[in-house]
């Protein structure tokens, strides 16, 4: 019996690695019994029928799970954005924020393209990172031309996910990072501002410091798991200032003496945050109403 990540899944088959040796393996009859599949990232136990293949036994315990595209056991969610092309977008990097912490993993924002946002644009881009530094997420402003191997060691060490809409530039450093892989990018549709997508499945790659997946590009965030009750818990600013409302089940929206609304005129939440939270909370509020 060895033990391995699943790093690639395609048609039924899971590639395993073990310490940099490849396994192409399938699952025991069991799993599709119990509806249960693996999924690019976990650790599994299989039993090995010959020098390359095995037959999965054993899936162990996910730490955490994102479901769309599927992949367990992240240590670094990196959510890239771009500074143009498409434009930066407060609205969309809260969007993603809020999924990232619905599957209870710490996001990092890795802003790209300084190099082709004008000098009014990368500082309003820095001033708008700094707002979410001040609330204790890690950010980065990069160009394409600088050290990617040291932007990529700042993450440490185990499974980084690059996620965030096409056109962003994932492909495009996963490339630099991997000059072999080559993988396929596309130029921006200048009629949506965004990428088509690009990436088809995913694969986890070796890094220095453990393992980088590049997810399928996206642009329609799916909360159909988030109730609206929960939201709150989401934005982390709101949930803080929210433990001191008069109410313990205060959302922050008509509720009396609610010490989130103070914050936000005395200045101590941003405008802009607030704004974002009650737009995503009645969008999920009328989505429960019609089902």
């Amino acid at each position: 019996m060895k033990t391995g990540r699943i790093i690639k899944s395609i048609s039924g088959v899971y590639r395993v690695d073990v310490e940099g040796e490849m396994y192409d393996t399938k699952p025991r009859g069991l799993f599709r019994k119990n509806k249960f599949s693996p999924i690019v990232g976990d650790v599994v136990d299989f039993e090995v029928e010959n020098v390359t293949e095995g037959y999965i036994q054993h899936v162990h315990e996910r730490k955490n799970e994102i479901k769309r595209p599927p992949v367990s056991n992240v240590d670094h969610l990196i959510l890239v954005m771009s500074a143009v092309e498409p434009d930066f977008s407060t609205q969309l990097l809260d969007r993603f924020l809020v999924i990232a912490h619905s599957y209870h993993m710490r996001p990092r924002i890795l802003i790209t393209k300084k190099d082709l946002a004008s000098i009014e644009m990368q500082q309003k881009v820095t001033q708008l990172l700094n707002v979410y530094e001040d609330m204790g997420y890690k950010t980065q402003f990069i160009s394409i031309n600088d050290d990617i191997e040291h932007v990529f060691a700042q993450w440490g060490d185990g499974l980084a996910v690059l996620s965030g809409q096409s056109g962003v530039g994932k492909s495009t450093l996963l490339n630099k990072y991997f000059p072999d892989l080559d993988i396929e990018t596309q130029h921006i549709s200048k009629a949506l501002n965004r990428g088509r997508h690009t990436t088809r499945h995913v694969e986890l790659f070796e890094r220095t410091h453990g393992f980088i997946a590049d997810t399928p590009g996206f642009s329609a965030l799916d909360f159909d798991h988030i109730q609206k009750d929960e939201l709150k818990n989401y934005f982390m600013e709101i949930h803080e200032y929210g433990e001191s409302c008069k109410f313990r089940d205060c959302n922050h929206i008509n509720e009396p003496k609610c010490n989130v609304k103070i914050e936000v005129e005395q200045g101590n939440i941003t405008q802009f945050r607030y704004d974002h939270y009650v737009q995503l909370f009645n969008e999920i509020a009328n989505r429960k109403e019609r089902y």
